[in-house]
């Protein structure tokens, strides 16, 4: 039998007129992202079939589960629309994919409505003539532990036992751009997969204050973008490094101790909303949930935004710690996360930081030193690496700062 998968939109379908946009991206998604796999793809209306001409089942199946839009697939089985050669094919099926003895039921789709009888008919029929070829089957209507299900469709039959569920969403793309505020934290690169998931392409932004902080907590933010990259068209993400030694100096040296936190973040959606200005990006994104921690109440996070006009997107806001780990596990970030090395949001964290600052206070605070030309140095100051899958950078082997490691890098790469 050769090996066939077939590939379902879910809710993609039910986009009316916008409906191929939204299914041609799925296909050049898929494209790009089984480059390599050595298939075949066979297009129909409501379904993608891929066809594997080798023996690579797992490295398939991997590639797919990076690909948003997709809401399930299934290993499928091809034969003539012929309810004996549909049964025999269904023995097999069944000897190859069940795990018995088990309860079961045949569940038919005609999509061909020509086919001369109704898909209750068909699975009555199927089911007559598999049982007494497979003794350790019984039927289950109402809550069978397996399903073979079978398509007739105008060409052929298929069959398949079971669903592959996939990222789901909508493709990668077609949401705009957006820039995610990216520490080396557990929630905003979930944060960051959720809105690919819902079809936003990203780019990365991360403040780094070394020498303050270690160069390890950038390696940290440089090994998570390697992972998300995985869920980008091609296998690539623009990770922006921002120099943030200068400002968060004079944060410290000037501001109360109470309100660090508050005007670090209000100077960091500053030079956010600046750069996604300049590149075109739509919003920014970031991980805050809402009462996590002090710098995330709705009293803080209204006065930090209110130095901003773009919008601010926060996928995870109302998740709860647990779940955001669930996927940060899932995405393979949580282990780099969870390194114990110190960015520029966590060192240097005040006793008592405010939970509930004022506007007024913070505007106070921020005319205790000169911030707008360090907000245009910081930004002349931004280094950007284009970040791969299996980008081998391991930016302590390159300097001692950030920027000079950036160019040792890519002068080793170019042979300058």
């Amino acid at each position: 039998m050769k090996d066939i998968i077939l590939v379902r939109f879910g809710d993609l379908v039910l986009k009316g007129k916008n409906k191929p946009t939204f299914i041609n991206q799925v296909k050049k998604l898929l494209r790009a992202k089984l480059k390599e796999c050595n298939v075949e793809f066979e297009y129909q209306h409501d379904r993608i079939f891929i066809h594997l001409k080798e023996n690579n089942k797992e490295q398939v199946l991997k590639q797919l589960s990076y690909v948003s839009g997709v809401q399930s697939y299934s290993f499928v089985y091809k034969c003539e629309n012929d309810l004996d050669k549909i049964a025999d094919l269904a023995v097999e099926v069944i000897h190859k994919e069940i795990e018995m003895p088990t309860t079961f039921k045949v569940e038919t789709k005609r999509a061909d409505k020509k086919f001369p009888m109704s898909s209750l008919e068909i699975s009555q029929t199927l089911a007559a003539k598999i049982l007494p070829r497979v003794k350790e089957l019984t039927v289950d209507v109402r809550n069978p532990k397996q399903v073979l299900n079978v398509e007739i469709r105008h060409d052929s039959a298929y069959l398949y036992v079971g669903k592959i569920p996939g990222l789901g969403g909508y493709p990668i793309g077609l949401g705009g751009k957006g820039l995610v505020m990216l520490s080396g934290g557990i929630d905003s690169p979930v944060a960051a997969y959720l809105m690919m998931k819902q079809g936003v392409e990203v780019e990365l932004f991360h403040f780094e204050s070394t020498p303050l902080t270690p160069l390890e907590s950038v390696q940290k933010v440089i090994d998570i973008a390697k992972k998300l990259a995985l869920f980008m068209p091609n296998n690539r993400i623009k990770l922006h490094l921002v120099p943030f030694t200068k400002m968060h100096t004079e944060i410290l040296r000037f501001v109360d101790d109470s309100y660090i936190i508050t005007i670090m973040r209000r100077m960091m959606y500053r030079l956010g909303e600046m750069f996604a200005s300049e590149r075109n990006l739509l919003t920014l994104i970031n991980g805050e949930s809402v009462g996590q921690v002090a710098s995330q109440t709705l009293d803080s996070i209204k006065v930090v935004e209110n130095v901003t006009n773009i919008p601010i997107l926060r996928p995870v806001i109302t998740y709860d710690k647990i779940d955001i780990i669930r996927i940060a596990e899932k995405i393979d970030t949580f282990d780099i996360s969870i390194r114990a090395f110190n960015d520029c949001c966590s060192i240097y964290v005040p006793k008592n930081p405010v939970t509930h600052p004022k506007i007024d206070k913070a505007e106070l605070e921020e005319t205790k030193f000169d911030f707008k030309p360090l907000l245009a140095e910081t930004i002349a100051g931004i280094r950007t690496v284009i970040i791969k899958p299996d980008t081998d950078f391991e930016i302590a082997n390159y300097g001692f700062e950030v920027s000079d490691a950036i160019t040792n890098y890519y002068g080793e790469k170019h042979g300058n």
